[in-house]
């Protein structure tokens, strides 16, 4: 991540690194029995398939038993943060005095992480020039909230900085959108709707339900995406290399193939075939 003042402008820190991380996810988050969990656990206690070594037991077979949540997820690099920065590489069982602000700060540095992604991606817009300066700034002060110490990083006010943060975002969208005359689905529930080859190039879709919606082939070119519900939508052949504010979250829990295109900093998912 960025040094003290510097001005983040890549996202290749925003990527997860199980390696350097004390498996935070399968401890903090609460599971509730779905499609994508197969059993209930709390927040704060450990999944009965973690292993000593922090590993996942079950890692190469997630969703055959249950558990495509967890191949969605996307801690945005907050877990190896926090575990080698915030709290000096010490593990949460060896050391039991950092486990409840270790968790308790997780929700907060992935938020953070996450407007971050969003805030780079939009300076890059070359149509975005004329608010640079503004989303340097605010870039800037999510850093130093992420760089915060333990004592305080769990605290940090994130829903302030979202809101600082929303207006800038929705005018680089509305700017990078505007050559688009297209009709505005944001918020809407489209769960389960027939969208294949559909163009749908510059739509607002942000915050959009899309379950289960079948986006074959559709041109997502331009599209803004940010919060839009993508779990279990069909995206196989689907145009997204321009998509707007696309996470891995977001392809994680969607179905695509070789053929769907995505943002060259989005890896493909393993499920995808």
């Amino acid at each position: 991540m960025a040094r003290e003042g510097e001005i983040v402008t890549e996202r290749s820190g925003l990527r997860a690194d199980c390696s350097r991380c004390f498996a935070l996810c399968c401890v903090g988050p609460a599971f509730t029995r779905s499609s994508e969990f197969a059993i209930d656990k709390p927040a704060g206690v450990a999944c009965p398939h973690l292993a000593v070594d922090h590993g996942c037991t079950i890692h190469d077979r997630l969703r055959p038993e249950g558990f495509a949540g967890c191949t969605a997820y996307d801690c945005f690099g907050a877990g190896q943060r926090l575990a080698q920065q915030t709290f000096g590489a010490r593990d949460w069982r060896d050391h039991p005095e950092v486990a409840e602000p270790m968790l308790a700060a997780l929700p907060v540095v992935r938020g953070l992480h996450e407007l971050l992604w969003y805030l780079i991606e939009a300076a890059r817009h070359p149509e975005a020039a004329a608010l640079r300066a503004q989303l340097d700034d605010v870039a800037a002060e999510v850093e130093r909230s992420a760089s915060a110490g333990a004592a305080v990083v769990g605290d940090v006010d994130l829903q302030r900085l979202r809101i600082r943060s929303a207006p800038l975002l929705r005018e680089v969208s509305r700017l990078v959108r505007s050559p688009y005359d297209r009709a505005d689905h944001g918020d809407a529930d489209l769960s389960g709707t027939d969208l294949r080859g559909t163009d749908l190039t510059g739509a607002s879709l942000r915050g959009a339900l899309l379950l289960g919606a079948d986006l074959r082939a559709a041109d997502l070119t331009r599209a803004d995406l940010l919060g839009a519900d993508l779990r279990g939508a069909h995206l196989e052949g689907a145009r997204l290399r321009d998509a707007l504010y696309l996470t891995r979250t977001q392809v994680g829990g969607a179905l695509g193939d070789r053929r769907t295109t995505l943002p060259d900093d989005l890896e493909r998912p393993a499920h995808w075939t």
